[in-house]
């Protein structure tokens, strides 16, 4: 499941790169579909991603990249601790 997901994400940043409104309405759809279909068996952090319509995170994610910016939804570590 994880493999069409990256597979269907790569192709929708390709559609928005390219400006292709079907490429992406597609690839929206198909990841909508995946989300449901895997709920049960996907990680909470991919599920996350997705849910967020943070592709390119989720695109990292399935990579392997442990660099991933932490964004508005996380909560935030005091500067004093």
């Amino acid at each position: 499941m994880e493999t069409q997901i990256k597979e269907t994400l790569i192709r929708l940043l390709d559609g928005i790169n390219r400006s292709d409104a079907a490429l992406i309405l597609r690839g929206l759809e198909e990841l909508d579909s995946q989300l449901e279909a895997g709920r049960g068996k996907l990680h909470p952090q991919l599920i996350h991603y997705l849910e967020g319509r943070s592709y390119a995170k989720a695109l990292a994610w399935l990579g392997g990249d442990s660099g991933i910016p932490v964004g508005s939804c996380a909560p935030r570590r005091s500067a004093v601790q």
